[in-house]
């Protein structure tokens, strides 16, 4: 979750780059918003609105603001935070585009225009205003860092990309690090190709960086070449023989191909240095059904169950060990909240009116 700071004041959370704002608003600040507008005082109310999650309320005070003659300055501005906070990109746009028309240097509403066009699926579009913020961001402290890799990403300029992404990191632009860095995000937004060239990169800058090969083990795993991310995995465990989440993508990548003996006692390792996670006892329990110890199993799986209750996979796991132990009821119950949980968590088509 990123927060960014716009100027003067409003503050944006990007979650999967969403907005949200949270406290409320008492009737005094909403009667002084009403109150007859054009002051200083009446927008700074408004923008109170705004950041602390009353757009809609916060609209209609700049209804009665836009209709005056001339429409008073910041106005537009303001609109375009509201519709944004209201999730209705294309009106922010509208709004922010005429702030920007009655003022080219208006900092917050080039930066908001910017994450607007980004959220439209606009990637090339948001790129000149986010880089117009980040050349203002020694001023006014703003970092649009992140959503302008993101759009140099979308966009392909995968190079740049790299470049903002170790700027916020401080690292130099050409080094192991920046490479290895940008191939991480590349591989979340599911761009492999250049993901792997990237983290290939980045190991002959520095053949010893940690987590390298563990990216290049993901990768291969992505496109299930087990052996390749087999041998990419314990690369990695022998430059980080202490990370747990090594030891849990070795045992994945043994299950996949079904050396069970291996991923046995791959994720038994990673359950001692991550004894929190849920995925090496799902995985776990999942290697000893395979290997007909549904008894043992069940131990695994009861606790991933606890941990995670809303996890389908640990209760349909669960389910056949305590069908091989012969406990039939309990088997049939897990069974069914497994799908149950299946069952609510896959789209549904709307009903056509």
């Amino acid at each position: 979750m990123i927060l960014v700071m716009l100027s003067r004041g409003v503050a944006v959370w990007i979650v999967g780059l969403g907005l949200a704002a949270s406290g409320t608003l008492g009737l005094a600040e909403i009667a002084q918003a009403s109150a007859p507008p054009g002051s200083g005082a009446s927008q700074a109310s408004v923008r109170q609105m705004v950041d602390r999650g009353h757009p809609a309320e916060a609209l209609k005070v700049l209804d009665g603001m836009a209709a005056q003659q001339p429409e008073p300055a910041g106005v537009e501005r303001l609109r375009g935070a509201a519709f944004y906070a209201l999730g209705r990109f294309p009106d922010a746009a509208v709004a922010l585009g005429s702030a920007l028309r009655r003022d080219a240097k208006d900092e917050e509403a080039t930066q908001l225009l910017g994450l607007t066009l980004f959220r439209m699926g606009k990637p090339g579009e948001a790129i000149p205003l986010l880089e117009a913020a980040h050349r203002w961001s020694a001023e006014t402290k703003v970092d649009p860092s992140y959503v302008l890799a993101l759009c140099y990403l979308d966009a392909r300029r995968y190079d740049d990309a790299r470049r903002a992404f170790a700027g916020q990191y401080g690292f130099a632009p050409e080094s192991a690090s920046a490479y290895l860095l940008a191939a991480r995000m590349l591989l979340r937004r599911e761009y492999v190709p250049v993901a792997q060239e990237y983290a290939r990169k980045a190991l002959q800058l520095n053949p010893e960086l940690p987590l390298a090969h563990g990216l290049l083990g993901e990768v291969a795993l992505a496109g299930e070449h087990l052996d390749e991310a087999i041998a990419e995995f314990e690369k990695e465990r022998v430059r980080n023989p202490l990370d747990g989440s090594v030891y849990d993508r070795l045992g994945d990548a043994y299950t996949r191909a079904g050396k069970y003996a291996e991923a046995q006692q791959s994720l038994q390792r990673a359950l001692l240095l991550e004894p929190n996670s849920t995925g090496p006892y799902i995985l776990l329990g999942k290697v000893l059904l395979k290997r007909q110890n549904p008894a043992s199993a069940m131990t695994y799986l009861e606790r991933a169950v606890k941990m995670d209750p809303a996890n389908y996979m640990s209760h349909s796991l669960l389910g056949q060990a305590y069908r091989g132990v012969g406990r039939a009821e309990d088997a049939s119950r897990e069974t069914q909240t497994a799908q149950k949980i299946q069952g609510a968590n896959e789209p549904k088509l709307e009903t056509i009116k």
